[in-house]
C-alpha cells in the first residue's frame, strides 16, 4: 500500500517535526509513505472573504497538480464523515490523504475527493491535523495486523 500525504505549508515546530519523525519511522513496516509539503499563501490580517477565496484557489492549484489520477483522494474536512480506526477501503493501492492550509481547502479539491473525512467538528492547527493523521493511520494499521496497540 501506497500512503501520501499532500500538505499546504511546512511544520516549523520542533515538537510537531519530532512527532511526525516518529510516526513516519512507525508506519515504515506497513505501507510506503510520501509526505508532500506544497507552499502555502501568505494571508493578511484583515484578508476579506475575496482574498481568502483568492488564496484557497491558489493552494487548491497546487494541491489538485499534486494528485494523481489513480489514487484514491481523501480530503480532511470539517464537513467530512468521521469514522472509527478502520476505513475499510479495499483494492485501492494508493490513497492520498489531503491536509488544507489555514484557510481550509479550495472548492475545487472538494469536489475531486472520492472521500471527505472528518476528525471532529472542531478546527485543528494543519500542523497537528498532521501528526494525528499520521498516528491515526499507524493505529488503523496495527489494528489490521492483529497487533496491541495501547488504549
Amino acid at each position: 500500500m501506497r500512503i501520501s500525504i499532500v500538505c499546504v505549508g511546512k511544520i516549523k515546530e520542533k515538537f510537531y517535526v519530532q512527532a511526525v519523525c516518529e510516526y513516519v519511522k512507525r508506519l515504515s513496516r506497513y505501507c510506503k509513505l510520501d509526505i508532500i509539503e506544497l507552499p502555502d499563501e501568505k494571508t493578511p490580517e484583515n484578508a476579506g472573504e475575496q482574498l481568502n477565496l483568492a488564496i484557497k484557489a491558489k493552494e487548491g492549484d497546487r494541491i489538485l497538480s499534486s494528485l494523481k489520477d489513480d489514487a484514491y483522494v481523501i480530503a480532511l474536512a470539517i464537513e467530512g464523515k468521521m469514522l472509527d480506526s478502520k476505513l475499510g477501503i479495499d483494492s485501492v493501492s494508493h490513497i492520498m490523504f489531503v491536509i488544507g492550509g489555514s484557510l481550509g481547502l479550495d472548492e475545487r479539491v472538494l469536489k475531486r475527493a472520492d472521500y471527505k473525512l472528518s476528525f471532529s467538528h472542531m478546527t485543528f492547527p494543519h500542523q497537528l491535523m498532521r501528526v494525528v493523521l499520521l498516528e491515526q493511520i499507524y493505529r488503523g494499521y496495527r489494528i489490521m495486523k492483529g497487533e496491541p496497540y495501547h488504549k
